[in-house]
């Protein structure tokens, strides 16, 4: 349950949705995701607007209610120099909330109380396996569509180095997953996975997908490597207080 969807409004004026995931933290209100689903780095100027995760989404159903962002932190690189090497963001969230049949909003409770949350993990080494979580939409460049973005979905895969020549960076790292880019972006890494429990540790965050062997389908995410400043960045976000809205 800790996987869901965070909606939001682009610098497009356009509903967008990214993959989130429900992290450990002092206050149990966390999320991790891509750093491009809350900072518009295409516009050059706004974040992304009325930033909102709702865990455990399922055919529209919002079934622990809905998490209202309230900060979200990046890396100093992202945010001024639009490095792809550092698109994740750890975003804190208020106490969520839940409207019953006349409209009325009630508190629901914190994050992690409702959804739990994943361990944190960084400096890990490559060719270490990884499960992933996130709810593709978009077509492969082929056009189809295997997905429908209204489940969640997990693939399988071992980490790598990867070089991506189209995107502006250096330090990157793949592993085989057939999710397609459009709503899976934001998708968790789990390393060390417990399948009883359901719990690992993060140690990725799909920025971006790719097609490796040019068949036009998409067979590799990609995720900046999590280091030594990734891990500063999470710790800050993981002691910052939110409260509730109701």
């Amino acid at each position: 349950m800790t996987s869901g969807k965070v909606f939001f409004v682009g610098g497009d004026g356009q509903p967008h949705w990214c993959t989130g995931t429900a992290l450990q933290s002092q206050y149990r209100n966390l999320v991790a995701t891509a750093g491009h689903c809350v900072l518009d780095i295409e516009a050059g100027e706004a974040t992304q607007s009325q930033v909102v995760f709702v865990p455990g989404y399922a055919d529209g159903e919002a079934p622990k209610g809905l998490y209202v962002a309230k900060q979200a932190f990046v890396h100093y690189d992202f945010s001024v120099y639009d490095d792809l090497e550092r698109d994740y963001a750890f975003m804190t969230v208020y106490n969520g909330v839940a409207a019953d049949a006349a409209g009325v909003l009630s508190d629901t409770g914190r994050l992690g109380d409702n959804a739990g949350g994943q361990g944190f993990a960084w400096n890990q080494p490559t060719a270490s396996s990884v499960r992933l979580f996130g709810y593709p939409a978009g077509p492969h460049p082929d056009g189809t569509r295997p997905y429908t973005g209204e489940h969640l979905h997990q693939s399988t895969g071992t980490t790598s180095w990867v070089s991506a020549p189209e995107l502006p960076a250096e330090r990157l790292v793949g592993v085989n997953s057939p999710f397609t880019g459009e709503g899976s972006l934001g998708s968790a890494w789990l390393t060390h996975y417990d399948v009883s429990g359901k719990l690992g540790y993060l140690n990725g965050i799909t920025m971006s997908v790719s097609d490796t062997d040019a068949d036009n389908r998409y067979d590799t995410g990609v995720s900046p490597y999590f280091d030594g400043e990734t891990a500063t960045i999470y710790k800050a976000a993981a002691t910052s207080w939110t409260g509730r809205l109701v």
